[in-house]
């Protein structure tokens, strides 16, 4: 999000210098959905197209198409990014700027909030239909009403939901760059292993080596229930914290899953395929060789479509994903780590020949499949059960966490110097998240009554791969031709 010109969050990407220099790509459609006898429906961003399409698929559901695709169009009419000002610092310049936006169009926003995309989907005859409405997002999400879709894909249609050159790392990268060149400094390989606390003020951290840094304000951008349990000792906390950090975190549908990723490293291209992602439907034989699958499909990316860098050159690269339970995987490595990799080698064969059916001749190019399990995704990240995104919008958390931000700026009762941020206080989304980076900032400089300022980056030199340089030296294993690394 905010990958055009002329809104919030694109100056916010601006200013930290994430889409330097970079290309941006942007497709005509939000993902494919594709059931298990080939059918398929391509959710095009543009409401004309989309509509003229899923007519074609079924005429009888003409009055529900015709209504989302009205309601698409109104969504691409309206631009509200409400991420550069803390919502406890807005001015009343700036909320009647707001609600200038909002009210003329509230009525559709009450609207698609209220209606849950089950019960939408639920209404369409064709049952290919009411099953790919669901998994507009890639999976079904489970529990979001109708306005995500309608804002992220007329976004998408605005050309403001792009994907910027170099991918994650690169934006990463170019964030690293924007930093070290105001004069900070990055350490890698640095796990923190306490936040270091005198008499209720957060003055500095211990890494797990022993070795310590001091600040004058500390702010955790990592899992909140790390932060709060294990980096602090649970010392500080109230109602909302133990509510957001505790309670929710074991209640069904607060937080977004975790997943399985299978990337599959490829000799030449992929072709000209019309879909950069693709939702398959699967049937429950092939469902059944998903480990702790939450859900009966699979999603196929194809990364290389994406952005230059994913893969060297004459190579490509695609990446499968899906929902999975954190759980079954955890206890599965902590029992039995044989049986653990001899499950990921098993998945990695069935993508192999999930491929090869769909891509005739692609598994004789696959040269690499390494397969990343949600306990992956909790070693490397610290995220609680692997989850990806943290919160869910629309769920209790979201009510929760705005108090958070709003009411406690984004402090925890009885601790000085020491600020939250990150999808564990902004809830999910990369430019949430970024926001709550500036709220803490201009918390703070309210706090020490210093006036906030922000630049744009002026860098605009061509974004190359070349300029990544080597990443730091992550201990792993992986499947890759079916051979094991020792793991560190």
């Amino acid at each position: 999000m905010g990958t055009a010109p002329g809104n919030e969050a694109h100056r916010i990407w601006r200013e930290l210098g994430a889409l330097d220099g970079k290309s941006i790509t942007h497709f005509d459609m939000f993902n494919r959905v594709t059931d298990e006898s080939g059918r398929s429906v391509m959710f095009y961003n543009d409401p004309g197209r989309l509509e003229a399409h899923l007519l074609g698929i079924s005429p009888a559901d003409a009055p529900l198409i015709r209504s989302f695709c009205r309601d698409l169009r109104r969504f691409t009419d309206i631009e509200l990014y409400p991420f550069l000002t803390a919502p406890a610092l807005r001015s009343a310049g700036e909320r009647l700027r707001m609600l200038r936006t909002v009210l003329p169009a509230f009525r559709l926003f009450w609207r698609t909030a209220a209606t849950p995309m089950h019960a939408f989907a639920d209404r369409f005859e064709d049952p290919l239909l009411r099953r790919a409405f669901r998994n507009v997002f890639f999976q079904d999400p489970e529990g979001f009403p109708l306005l995500p879709y309608l804002f992220n894909m007329a976004a998408a249609h605005r050309r403001n939901a792009g994907f910027p050159q170099g991918g994650s790392l690169g934006l990463a990268r170019s964030i690293e760059e924007r930093y070290t060149a105001l004069g900070g400094t990055v350490s890698y390989r640095s796990r923190v292993a306490r936040v270091l606390v005198e008499r209720d003020r957060a003055v500095g951290i211990e890494l797990g080596n022993g070795r310590r840094y001091y600040a004058d304000h500390v702010v955790a951008a990592c899992d909140g229930h790390t932060t709060v349990r294990t980096l602090l000792g649970g010392r500080y906390t109230g109602p909302r914290v133990d509510r957001l950090y505790g309670e929710l975190l074991t209640e069904r549908g607060a937080l977004f899953p975790a997943v399985v990723s299978v990337f599959a490293g490829v000799r030449g291209d992929l072709g000209p395929d019309r879909a950069h992602s693709t939702t398959y439907l699967l049937s429950p034989e092939d469902a059944a060789h998903l480990p702790g699958a939450l859900q009966r499909s699979l999603v196929v990316q194809l990364r290389s479509h994406y952005s230059d860098g994913f893969a060297p050159p004459g190579r490509s690269v695609i990446h499968c994903t899906y929902f999975s339970d954190f759980g079954f995987w955890k206890e599965l490595r902590t029992r039995d780590r044989k049986a653990y990799w001899a499950l990921k080698r098993r998945l990695a064969a069935f993508v192999r020949d999930f491929l090869e059916r769909h891509r005739p001749g692609i598994a004789g190019r696959i040269e690499l499949l390494d397969v990343a399990s949600p306990a992956t995704t909790k070693r490397y990240t610290g995220n609680h059960d692997g989850s990806i995104l943290a919160w869910k919008a629309f769920s209790e958390a979201d009510d929760v966490a705005a108090a958070l931000v709003g009411k406690d700026r984004m402090r925890l009762p009885g601790l000085a110097g020491f600020s939250l941020a990150g999808q564990w206080v902004g809830l999910g989304g990369l430019i949430r998240a970024a926001s709550t980076g500036r709220f803490a900032v201009q918390y703070l400089c309210d706090e020490w009554g210093l006036p906030f300022t922000a630049r744009e980056s002026l860098a605009r030199e061509p974004w190359r791969p070349a300029r990544l340089g080597p990443l730091p030296r992550l201990d792993r294993r992986d499947t890759r031709l079916g051979q094991e690394v020792p793991e560190a």
